[in-house]
């Protein structure tokens, strides 16, 4: 199997939402951004034709769990973290990925709140400097979208992880490149949303660190805010080190812990 996300996989994450735009939908002039980007990336200079580029609908059928691919082209290239921002959310910084070896060449998915019309943005670190890539997304609400459960149900369940593996078994691929999804139940407030009983806001509460192993050797790590959805999930490709499971890691802001062991026996 290619070191990419089968032609098959893409199509399914492309239209199982909303159909990406190719070139219909580039970065625009922000103003925002010019204000953010110190804070984000300091004084480096970032430059752009990114080896590790972001997809995301024109327009988002749901601006509560709008889909982020990142999609790295050129292999030659390591790409060590990647920076998600999206400029006009409250929390402009959606989320801080870092990749292990085994991540490279990085294919990821992920979802987002997106909360007023805005460039959505990666900005990816590697070992020939700092480049960006995004779209300009248009959706509004995200961030106070209010929740599928009421707070009831959905602390009920909270920590729950599932893992789906897509394709092939390592055993049958020769190059070991397999394909996943780890699903957090988890309602991740984002401290704008209303109580639909009370209308009370209900206070921010969100899972702010992931790590995703197999055995001692780390995939990735995510530090989100509010900008990352509800029931954070998150669909990858990596290289099975042969290892019989993976292991999840999450902390969230009231101080939960949250681990598990997930067995990579479930074929998509």
């Amino acid at each position: 199997m290619a070191h990419t996300l089968s032609t098959a996989v893409v199509l399914a994450l492309l239209t199982s939402t909303a159909v990406m735009a190719e070139d219909t939908n580039p970065l625009i002039a922000s103003p925002t951004w010019e204000d953010l980007r110190y804070d984000v990336v300091g004084d480096q200079p970032i430059a752009e034709s990114s080896p590790l580029t972001l997809d995301a609908p024109y327009r988002a059928h749901d601006a509560a769990t709008v889909p982020v691919i990142l999609h790295q082209s050129d292999p030659s290239v390591t790409v060590t973290k990647a920076t998600v921002v999206i400029d006009e959310n409250p929390a402009p910084v959606a989320a801080e990925l870092t990749f292990g070896a085994a991540m490279q060449p990085v294919e990821m998915e992920l979802r987002v709140r997106v909360n007023q019309y805005s460039n959505v943005r990666v900005i990816a670190e590697t070992d020939a400097g700092l480049f960006m890539s995004g779209r300009y997304v248009k959706a509004s609400g995200g961030c106070s979208a209010p929740a599928s459960r009421d707070p009831e149900q959905a602390l009920a369940g909270l920590g729950q992880m599932k893992l789906k593996m897509f394709g092939e078994t390592a055993a049958q691929q020769s190059t070991a490149r397999r394909e996943a999804q780890i699903m957090l139940r988890h309602p991740n407030y984002s401290g704008l949303q209303r109580n639909q009983v009370t209308q009370l806001f209900i206070p921010a509460h969100f899972i702010d660190h992931l790590e995703v192993w197999q055995g001692d050797e780390m995939l990735f790590t995510m530090d989100g805010g509010i900008s990352i959805s509800e029931n954070p999930a998150f669909r990858f490709s990596y290289t099975d080190n042969g290892t019989a499971a993976l292991t999840v890691k999450a902390t969230d802001t009231e101080g939960n812990t949250f681990e598990q062991v997930l067995p990579k026996t479930a074929e998509g």
